[in-house]
């Protein structure tokens, strides 16, 4: 058996070798890679000021880095995409305050993926080992609780047996079932989607648009600067839209990113009109902003999703992940997959009291899954294994 881990809390990611952390990463989340998480935090994203304190978690055994986890003192609940504002109205009503609390997770990024890196075969252990850590900081420093936001499922595993309880939510992926072209792909749906499709993609031709995808190193600084233009132009354009990132951090993924990013734009006689910002993985596409210059019926989709899916297929990509919410996304033949959040409540009546909560809103979410299910756009085969 190994030694037991140090672990210690190190406050900003540059602290930590770049080297040595993703070395744990290994091929994993391109959004645990040290480069986006440090880009974050140098170009101001993440901060105090922003409402994310970095605390992040390093397990050493003998001098080496054997695991690690992206820690956050959060003072708010946004751009965590997992939603507690009723947990926070609930603890002040029991005269808990739930500020600050503890997050592990990716800032602005609701994506399932390894939220403990380790090293070695004792992943298990370790993982247990640094909820044990979050857990015992809670209690010392009368912090209300922690939270592991979008992680595997050994993951959950490992910290329901630290006292974690588990929370389940709903996202729409696209799988791609061996695909060899996108009219391939049409041919598993059902007769009257397949036609709107076509007639969707068929009508952005029409008005002189095309879509042209920016992969890996093609990607300038200019295509970030334009693509940090919409972003910023949709969110302003949202009564609810908040900004997270800055010009800043868009600038630096040009640096130092691009082998992991694909941009996909709309353009007319030449000039973008709208565009998507992805993130590519090993085996998956992650969709993360959206925005546009010129409205056009249709161009949501066709750029957003239809774009996306059919460079999937034709990169050879396992699936696309279209970010939170939208069950609208079902209509373009992304079904809901579960998703897995881990929370600890240091105070026990305020934990009974989630514990119950989450059961209940465990069932409602199983049964929103199995209608929308029966809804599925896709013929019966092909959502067979």
């Amino acid at each position: 058996m190994s030694a037991p881990a140090t672990i210690r809390i190190v406050r900003a990611i540059k602290d930590i070798p770049r080297d040595g952390w993703d070395r744990l990463v290994d091929g994993g989340s391109p959004f645990m890679r040290w480069d986006w998480l440090e880009a974050l935090e140098a170009t101001g994203c993440v901060e105090e000021q922003t409402g994310w304190v970095p605390q992040h978690l390093v397990a050493e055994r003998g001098g080496e880095i054997v695991g690690a986890c992206p820690m956050y003192l959060k003072l708010h609940s946004m751009g965590e995409f997992v939603f507690d504002y009723e947990w926070a109205d609930f603890a002040h009503r029991l005269g808990i305050a739930y500020y600050p609390k503890i997050l592990v997770g990716v800032p602005f990024t609701p994506v399932t993926g390894a939220r403990f890196l380790t090293a070695g075969a004792d992943r298990r252990l370790l993982v247990q080992a640094m909820g044990r850590a979050l857990a015992e900081i809670a209690r010392q420093n009368k912090i209300s609780s922690a939270h592991v936001n979008f992680c595997r499922e050994d993951e959950a595993d490992a910290l329901a047996e630290a006292g974690f309880v588990r929370r389940i939510g709903l996202q729409f992926h696209w799988e791609n079932r061996g695909y060899n072209s996108f009219d391939e792909y049409l041919g598993s749906f059902r007769s009257d989607r397949r036609n709107k499709i076509k007639r969707e993609r068929r009508a952005i031709a029409e008005h002189g648009i095309a879509i042209r995808v920016v992969e890996g190193q093609e990607a300038t600084r200019e295509h970030l600067r334009t693509m940090f233009s919409l972003y910023k132009g949709h969110v302003d354009n949202l009564y609810y839209g908040r900004q997270y990132l800055t010009r800043q951090f868009f600038d630096e993924l040009a640096r130092r990113f691009v082998p992991y990013l694909c941009l996909i734009f709309a353009e007319r006689k030449g000039k973008i009109i709208a565009g998507t910002f992805n993130v590519r993985g090993d085996s998956a596409l992650y969709g993360r902003y959206w925005g546009a210059f010129e409205e056009e019926p249709f161009l949501h989709f066709n750029v957003c999703y239809y774009a996306a899916i059919e460079h999937c297929i034709r990169a050879g990509l396992d699936r696309f992940e279209a970010g939170a919410g939208g069950s609208f996304k079902q209509l373009r033949g992304l079904e809901p997959q579960m998703t897995t959040s881990m929370h600890y409540l240091a105070d026990q009546k305020f934990a009974r009291a989630v514990e119950r909560h989450l059961a209940q809103e465990r069932d409602l979410i199983l049964q929103k899954r199995a209608l929308l299910l029966e809804k599925s756009q896709l013929k019966k085969e092909a959502r067979e294994d």
